[in-house]
């Protein structure tokens, strides 16, 4: 009998009438792969039903998986890591510092020399990074590439041990998040979604914004480690949530972004000192992470990336995508994702996000110089 039909045939029995009595239902999904669901109704007098129960069953379920899992700490468990770009670099360092040992893996192995010479040991593949780790984190371009690291021939899901987690920090796809959730999940294995905003200076820093989907607990399991990235540890709901939250980000930033940019050009084409514009408005009510930070990288024509413009476009793209299928209306996103294309078109996606203002320089035919 289906759980379906289990839980529907249980509750025909019970005859009570709804206002006299307390529904308790428990599903979760222990490490054997298979689904647990537990139902009770009790008969109590409608001031006496007791609201502390319910979801009592979930957790006790939720424990009992984790106990299966290692303790997180230097002593008990191993970490892997694939993808040691800009980001990825700084946030595995984090990791190698607090004294875990760490396997990473990518495409270019002299972009992880740095880890490697701290003490980070080398992987030939995604597989062979996951064959040695209890928790894999990845953090790679496109989801493309996160397709192939994990459902390649020796990609993640070819070689991870039942009971290990897996965590994608790279800004995805929703659907994907989903689907790399289930089929781990039929190997035994817990995947997350976890991707990240507050680029290069976040990364460096610690500091960075962690949105997470996935089930609850094994979220919680691996605080520890999160806190070692990131100051605002956010839990979002289930899998895909982490990726749907990240693309609430990436449009906020997009168009405001627009706006950092033309305000500097209103205030240059006025005559004012742009340290003082950012300055005097970056502390008000226009105040915001992109004025105060990318804003004296726009004065010094320092366009070095935080985060590239070619994967910022990859972003608004998917967050489109997932509008459109929503039947959702983004005009301001719109625009900003166009201009982004014309800013690679100019040759200019290898630059940081906030080299908007080179492509509506070139619009206004002048050049913000001191």
């Amino acid at each position: 009998m289906s759980v379906a039909r289990m839980l529907f045939e249980v509750g025909q029995v019970c005859t009570a009438p709804l206002h006299e009595s307390v529904a308790h239902i428990g599903v979760s999904t222990p490490a054997n792969g298979h689904l647990v669901a537990a139902f009770s109704r009790t008969q109590l007098p409608p001031e006496k039903t007791n609201k502390s129960n319910v979801g009592k069953t979930d957790k006790m379920l939720g424990e009992s998986r984790m106990t299966s899992l290692p303790k997180v700490s230097p002593d008990s468990i191993h970490v892997g890591w694939i993808g040691t770009g800009v980001m990825g670099k700084s946030m595995c360092r984090h990791i190698l510092d607090a004294g875990y040992k760490i396997s990473v893996y990518n495409r270019t192995k002299s972009k992880a020399e740095e880890l490697l010479a701290k003490g980070a040991t080398w992987a030939q593949s995604p597989r062979e990074v996951v064959d040695k780790s209890d928790v894999t984190f990845t953090i790679v371009g496109y989801p493309k590439d996160v397709y192939d690291v994990y459902f390649g021939e020796y990609g993640i899901l070819a070689g991870a041990k039942k009971n290990s987690i897996v965590v994608d920090m790279t800004t995805s796809q929703p659907s994907l998040a989903r689907e790399i959730y289930h089929k781990a999940k039929e190997k035994g294995v817990y995947a997350v979604d976890a991707p990240v905003s507050g680029g290069d200076v976040g990364a460096r820093e610690a500091k960075l914004s962690i949105m997470i989907g996935g089930d609850e607990d094994v979220v919680e399991h691996l605080r520890p480690l999160f806190q070692l990235m990131g100051g605002n540890i956010a839990y979002m709901g289930p899998t895909g949530a982490g990726q749907h939250t990240k693309m609430c980000n990436q449009i906020l930033i997009a168009t405001t972004m627009i706006g950092v940019v033309e305000s500097l050009l209103y205030g240059y084409k006025a005559g004012l000192d742009l340290d003082e514009v950012i300055s005097a408005i970056g502390s008000g009510a226009a105040g915001c992470w992109s004025i105060n930070n990318l804003g004296p990288r726009i004065v010094r024509r320092n366009f070095d990336p935080g985060f590239f413009v070619e994967h910022f476009v990859k972003d608004m793209e998917i967050a489109l995508e997932e509008a459109r299928r929503m039947r959702l209306a983004l005009p301001g996103l719109a625009l900003a994702h166009q201009l982004y294309i014309a800013l690679i078109a100019q040759g200019k996606g290898k630059l940081g996000t906030h080299a908007l203002a080179l492509a509506l320089e070139q619009l206004n035919n002048l050049e913000m110089k001191k």
